[in-house]
């Protein structure tokens, strides 16, 4: 496993793991970020990333994006 920071543009990956408190993994699974469903990184900018997952496009920071494990 490792975080979804390590991931490229335009790749592909399923979410195995989302760590961090409750409200923080609460918050990401509203967005759609839920173990095993899949994200694709649409772009990176200093860190900060833009993902598309289950037909939204979402802007995460790398703090964020660092908490979801692939």
């Amino acid at each position: 496993m490792m975080p979804l920071t390590m991931a490229r543009a335009g790749e592909t990956a399923v979410i195995r793991r989302i760590t961090g408190k409750d409200e923080v993994r609460q918050h990401l699974a509203e967005l759609g970020f839920v173990v095993g469903a899949e994200a694709t990184v649409v772009s990176e900018i200093a860190g900060n990333m833009i993902l598309q997952v289950k037909d939204s496009r979402v802007a995460l920071d790398r703090g964020m994006a660092g908490r979801i494990m692939i």
